[in-house]
């Protein structure tokens, strides 16, 4: 078992906050060296903690105007695998969720207006399995963050 201990959630929460930080200005947070920090980062990323470096872009700049969720009821287990593999092709979908509840799947969207938003409501449609929809649209986002606190513990397999 890999362990987290301060140190390595001090430079998770740093680098959540400013991916592009420099590895000296973490060192001297952390009271490291910045090789010891290279390291740390380096075990972070091989056993999976760290699974990227994102530029978080405004959708509005492009006009993406539209945030919004797609409930969707998919029957059947036989459909679920071929829905799944088909709406993460759609460039309009962030996120892809099964869910408890009611509907199977739940599905994050960003679309330029309304008229794009019901293009891609009649492909996921009308794929194989697809029982129905129930659609939101965000008025207003309040926060959205993809930022996590990490404890110290023991890290779980993936």
């Amino acid at each position: 078992m890999h362990q987290i201990d301060k140190i390595d959630v001090t430079i998770l929460e740093l680098l959540q906050d400013s991916g592009r930080m420099k590895r000296n200005a973490i060192a001297e947070i952390v009271g490291l060296s910045v090789p010891s920090v290279s390291e740390r980062m380096r075990k972070l990323e091989e056993r999976g903690v760290i699974t990227g470096y994102h530029a978080v872009i405004a959708p509005k700049r492009f006009h993406i105007d539209i945030t919004s969720f797609i409930r969707v009821t998919v029957d059947g287990s036989v459909n679920y695998d071929n829905f799944v593999n088909e709406v993460l092709v759609f460039p309009e979908v962030q996120e892809v969720h099964s869910i408890t509840g009611e509907g199977s799947h739940i599905l994050k969207v960003r679309s330029r207006n309304t008229t794009t938003l019901e293009q891609l409501l009649s492909k996921i449609q009308s794929l194989p399995g697809v029982h129905g929809t129930s659609t939101s649209i965000v008025l207003s986002t309040f926060k959205e963050t993809r930022k996590i606190k990490p404890y110290t513990t023991e890290l779980a397999e993936h």
